[in-house]
Protein backbone atom coordinates (compact mmCIF):
# COMPACT_ATOMS: atom_id res chain seq x y z
CA UNK A 1 0.00 0.00 0.00
CA UNK A 2 1.17 3.51 -1.32
CA UNK A 3 1.03 7.09 -0.01
CA UNK A 4 2.28 9.75 -2.46
CA UNK A 5 2.82 13.01 -0.81
CA UNK A 6 3.89 16.74 -1.64
CA UNK A 7 3.85 20.13 -0.61
CA UNK A 8 2.26 22.55 -3.07
CA UNK A 9 1.44 25.88 -2.55
CA UNK A 10 2.68 25.86 0.90
CA UNK A 11 0.48 22.93 1.93
CA UNK A 12 0.75 18.95 2.11
CA UNK A 13 -1.27 17.07 -0.15
CA UNK A 14 -1.34 13.24 -0.40
CA UNK A 15 -2.81 10.32 -1.04
CA UNK A 16 -3.30 6.91 -1.17
CA UNK A 17 -1.97 5.00 -4.66
CA UNK A 18 -4.15 3.26 -6.69
CA UNK A 19 -1.47 1.13 -7.73
CA UNK A 20 2.02 1.25 -7.57
CA UNK A 21 4.77 -0.36 -9.95
CA UNK A 22 8.74 -0.96 -10.67
CA UNK A 23 9.20 -0.26 -14.28
CA UNK A 24 13.04 -0.21 -14.72
CA UNK A 25 16.22 0.22 -13.05
CA UNK A 26 17.85 1.69 -15.77
CA UNK A 27 16.91 4.15 -15.55
CA UNK A 28 15.18 3.89 -12.16
CA UNK A 29 11.38 3.91 -12.80
CA UNK A 30 8.11 3.72 -10.80
CA UNK A 31 4.70 3.93 -11.97
CA UNK A 32 1.53 5.21 -10.13
CA UNK A 33 -1.84 4.91 -11.94
CA UNK A 34 -4.71 7.73 -10.69
CA UNK A 35 -8.24 7.93 -11.47
CA UNK A 36 -9.76 10.94 -13.94
CA UNK A 37 -11.93 11.49 -11.12
CA UNK A 38 -9.11 12.29 -7.99
CA UNK A 39 -9.87 15.75 -7.08
CA UNK A 40 -6.24 15.30 -4.82
CA UNK A 41 -4.01 14.53 -8.08
CA UNK A 42 -4.78 17.08 -10.22
CA UNK A 43 -2.65 19.54 -6.92
CA UNK A 44 -0.28 16.94 -6.37
CA UNK A 45 0.78 16.87 -10.25
CA UNK A 46 1.97 20.44 -10.11
CA UNK A 47 4.87 19.67 -7.58
CA UNK A 48 8.61 18.59 -9.06
CA UNK A 49 9.25 16.45 -6.69
CA UNK A 50 6.92 13.88 -4.87
CA UNK A 51 7.29 11.17 -1.63
CA UNK A 52 6.07 7.71 -2.51
CA UNK A 53 6.02 5.77 1.09
CA UNK A 54 5.04 2.40 0.90
CA UNK A 55 3.46 2.05 4.26
CA UNK A 56 4.24 -0.63 7.24
CA UNK A 57 2.43 -2.43 9.90
CA UNK A 58 3.24 0.99 12.19
CA UNK A 59 0.89 2.89 9.46
CA UNK A 60 -1.95 0.97 9.89
CA UNK A 61 -3.91 2.89 12.11
CA UNK A 62 -3.43 5.61 9.60
CA UNK A 63 -5.18 3.99 6.38
CA UNK A 64 -8.45 4.76 8.12
CA UNK A 65 -8.14 8.36 7.82
CA UNK A 66 -5.99 8.57 4.96
CA UNK A 67 -8.92 7.06 3.31
CA UNK A 68 -11.21 9.97 3.57
CA UNK A 69 -11.08 12.85 1.27
CA UNK A 70 -11.37 16.70 2.03
CA UNK A 71 -8.84 18.23 4.33
CA UNK A 72 -9.32 16.50 7.12
CA UNK A 73 -7.59 13.48 5.47
CA UNK A 74 -4.32 14.78 6.85
CA UNK A 75 -4.99 16.18 10.27
CA UNK A 76 -2.82 15.68 13.09
CA UNK A 77 -0.63 13.72 10.30
CA UNK A 78 3.56 14.50 10.79
CA UNK A 79 5.28 14.00 7.86
CA UNK A 80 8.91 13.53 6.99
CA UNK A 81 10.47 16.31 4.81
CA UNK A 82 12.44 13.98 2.50
CA UNK A 83 13.17 17.36 0.35
CA UNK A 84 11.87 20.71 0.33
CA UNK A 85 8.74 19.55 -1.63
CA UNK A 86 8.84 15.34 -1.14
CA UNK A 87 6.71 14.32 1.94
CA UNK A 88 7.08 10.64 3.04
CA UNK A 89 5.87 8.67 6.61
CA UNK A 90 7.95 7.62 9.57
CA UNK A 91 8.41 4.32 10.09
CA UNK A 92 7.55 2.71 6.75
CA UNK A 93 8.44 0.04 4.84
CA UNK A 94 10.34 1.99 2.18
CA UNK A 95 10.13 5.28 1.28
CA UNK A 96 10.85 6.71 -2.71
CA UNK A 97 11.60 10.31 -3.88
CA UNK A 98 10.32 10.94 -7.20
CA UNK A 99 10.01 13.35 -10.52
CA UNK A 100 7.60 12.84 -12.89
CA UNK A 101 8.88 11.36 -15.82
CA UNK A 102 5.98 10.99 -18.41
CA UNK A 103 2.44 11.08 -18.24
CA UNK A 104 -0.21 8.25 -20.33
CA UNK A 105 -4.09 8.28 -20.42
CA UNK A 106 -5.05 4.98 -19.44
CA UNK A 107 -8.65 4.80 -19.77
CA UNK A 108 -10.68 6.11 -16.53
CA UNK A 109 -6.59 6.80 -15.13
CA UNK A 110 -3.74 8.37 -15.72
CA UNK A 111 -0.63 6.32 -15.68
CA UNK A 112 2.21 8.26 -14.64
CA UNK A 113 5.69 7.36 -14.91
CA UNK A 114 7.90 8.71 -12.30
CA UNK A 115 11.81 9.00 -12.15
CA UNK A 116 13.30 8.06 -8.27
CA UNK A 117 15.95 10.20 -7.44
CA UNK A 118 16.17 9.10 -3.62
CA UNK A 119 14.90 6.12 -1.63
CA UNK A 120 15.61 4.00 1.12
CA UNK A 121 13.96 0.68 2.72
CA UNK A 122 13.22 -0.52 6.29
CA UNK A 123 13.81 -4.11 6.64
CA UNK A 124 12.58 -4.19 10.01
CA UNK A 125 9.11 -3.06 9.07
CA UNK A 126 6.71 -5.24 7.68
CA UNK A 127 5.32 -3.37 4.45
CA UNK A 128 0.91 -3.52 4.73
CA UNK A 129 -1.05 -4.71 1.46
CA UNK A 130 -4.22 -4.19 0.29
CA UNK A 131 -6.44 -6.71 -1.15
CA UNK A 132 -10.13 -7.50 -1.27
CA UNK A 133 -10.71 -4.37 0.24
CA UNK A 134 -8.67 -5.65 3.49
CA UNK A 135 -5.66 -4.12 4.88
CA UNK A 136 -3.31 -6.29 6.15
CA UNK A 137 0.47 -6.95 6.53
CA UNK A 138 3.09 -9.87 4.45
CA UNK A 139 3.97 -12.81 7.34
CA UNK A 140 7.06 -13.89 5.58
CA UNK A 141 5.17 -17.58 5.66
CA UNK A 142 4.67 -17.33 9.89
CA UNK A 143 1.35 -17.70 10.86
Amino acid sequence: MALIAAEVDGRNEAMLANSFTSVSLDPPLVSVAFTNTSTTWPRLRRAHELGITILGESNATLVPQLRLSGSARLDGIAFDHATAQARTLPRAAATFVVRPHQHIPAGDHELILFEVVDHSRHDDTVPLTYFDRHVDVIHNGEQ
